[in-house]
């Protein structure tokens, strides 16, 4: 699980209606989500995620402040939530208005073309690689 774990990578979110996600799986392999903003600014990623797990398995959440504008009100809050499923996306999304800590939230349905990994193999074959001069 990566929860409270997206590394260094960058993120795309695409929120586009629904009649565009065919022709977007033609060309990647989709991950669906939320992306929820106005968050309350105490709000974990762990309470987040515990928010949302009833409504399917939640595979990540990421809950971070606007870098551009910090006065750490709870519009400079969001959040990117990823089910396992796009049925479990959906559902959390119809479930709203969502109430998160006390404070409703803007929720926007979104997908993010999935990040592939290197396979072990391939990884090691390239940590392995002779250098220049050595034998």
């Amino acid at each position: 699980s990566d929860i409270g774990n997206m590394g260094n990578r960058p993120g795309i979110f695409i929120s586009v209606p629904k009649k565009y996600w065919p022709v977007l799986s033609q060309f990647y392999d989709l991950d669906h989500g939320l992306f929820i903003t106005d968050l309350n600014p105490n709000i974990s990623e762990g309470y987040v995620a515990a928010y949302f797990k009833p409504f399917g398995c939640v595979t990540m959440c990421k809950v971070e402040s606007n870098i551009k504008n910090s006065s750490g009100s709870s519009k400079d809050r969001l959040a990117y939530v990823r089910f396992s499923t796009e049925a479990e996306a959906n559902e959390a999304d119809w479930a709203g208005p969502h109430f998160i800590g006390g404070t409703e939230c803007k929720v926007r349905r979104v997908v993010s073309p999935k990040v592939r990994r290197p396979k072990t193999e391939t990884l090691r074959s390239l940590l392995s690689v002779e250098k220049p001069g050595q034998n």
